[in-house]
């Protein structure tokens, strides 16, 4: 039976305490206003939240997946912005720890080492979402530089990042096989813009930027890994992150719950407390339920990512398509709970409502988790 450490345990706590105190007072305001809080970057960097997932000698505690998803959970339960900078973050550290060579993961890791640093990761084009193959973003060598040409889109943080971790064709013939490279970009690379950035529905504290690539020229020595293995490195990234999109689901979902008990206990209706009536006991015994079974198949997956097991890869597509949609399920059932205040801004299970339904996309949306389950199964 899977139960945390006892440092996990500590951690836990120390971002319980954070979230009430400083994360959640500033959540409303945040989505409201639909910016980019970088106060709030600094309270995560100063008290070490986002440096977690970096080796010991930079400051974190080379934090596993499994670790990550219990930060991100309690985060999401008071601030959605807050747990998709640790996922983000968390995810790009991963990633280099992996692909990068010792002068790569020097530079990346000093830079995130103060919790000063923000990173974004790009996969996504306008054309080329779910079907990763239409790629047209390409990257040609040009002597001691690679020439990048292409858009991107939905880069979260791609806007405020300090570097990206970007995907395109070194090969277009091979594409998908063998031909898709990755690569850190910098902000100040010549050639390299910034578009719009998206008028989102939730999730509004991290902007979801257009990147444009115009001759962008990229030292070769920040290609990460060799040609044509940057597939293998996204699918090593998006792995971990549908494990983070998943519990984030949970915790937003579950701060709604909360809301909603504390609610139904005081809201008075037909003389009685409304959770004194069944129909509204049924309602929260069946949130708590669909919690409860999404966060067990969550932590198990992830519990499997750190430990090797085999199946892996199914495992985290059931856990995380399953959790969003128990997310937005839960949360729904929530504004339904204060019936006509649950419509109201002015409380807090309208925006989790939201930002749930972003998560549904994220690394991948129902149908492609569903896909890969399929073929999990049918596999030999």
């Amino acid at each position: 039976m899977f139960e945390l450490t006892e440092e996990q345990r500590m951690i836990k706590e120390t971002v319980r305490r954070l979230g009430i105190e400083k994360l959640e007072p500033r959540a409303a305001e945040v989505d409201r206003v639909g910016e980019f809080p970088w106060d709030i970057m600094r309270i995560l960097g100063e008290n070490g939240i986002l440096q977690l997932p970096l080796p010991e000698e930079y400051g974190g505690i080379n934090a596993d997946t499994t670790t990550l998803c219990v930060v991100v959970e309690e985060l999401a339960k008071f601030c959605t912005t807050s747990s998709t900078l640790v996922c983000i973050q968390g995810s790009n550290v991963k990633v280099v720890s992996r692909s990068g060579n010792d002068e790569q993961k020097d530079s990346f890791f000093k830079r995130l080492s103060k919790g000063d640093g923000i990173t974004s990761f790009s996969l996504s084009e306008p054309g080329a979402g779910s079907d990763v193959g239409s790629m047209k973003t390409t990257a040609v060598r040009d002597g001691d530089v690679y020439l990048l040409n292409g858009r991107k889109c939905f880069a979260s943080c791609g806007e405020v990042a300090d570097f990206i971790l970007l995907f395109a064709l070194t090969d277009q013939e091979k594409k998908l096989r063998g031909g898709v490279s990755a690569f850190i970009l910098d902000k100040d690379t010549p050639g390299f813009s910034i578009g719009r950035s998206e008028d989102k529905m939730g999730g509004r504290g991290v902007p979801a930027s257009e990147l444009i690539l115009e001759d962008a020229r990229i030292p070769i020595e920040n290609l990460l890994g060799e040609e044509g293995e940057g597939l293998e490195t996204a699918l090593g990234a998006i792995n971990l992150t549908r494990l983070t999109v998943g519990v984030q689901s949970i915790g937003i979902a579950q701060g709604a719950l909360d809301y909603a008990i504390g609610y139904a206990k005081e809201r008075v209706a037909f003389g009685k407390p409304i959770a004194g009536f069944q129909g509204i006991q049924f309602k929260l015994a069946d949130m708590a339920m669909q919690l409860e079974a999404s966060r067990s198949l969550l932590y198990r997956a992830a519990y499997n990512a750190d430990n090797g097991a085999p199946g892996v890869e199914g495992l985290t597509s059931m856990a995380k398509c399953f959790a969003a949609d128990v997310g937005v399920s839960v949360t729904l059932d929530a504004v339904k709970v204060l019936g006509g205040y649950g419509y109201m801004r002015e409380y807090p299970v309208e925006r989790r409502f939201r930002d749930s339904i972003s998560l549904l996309f994220m690394e991948g949306t129902g149908e492609i988790q569903r896909l890969n389950i399929s073929r999990f199964l049918l596999k030999e």
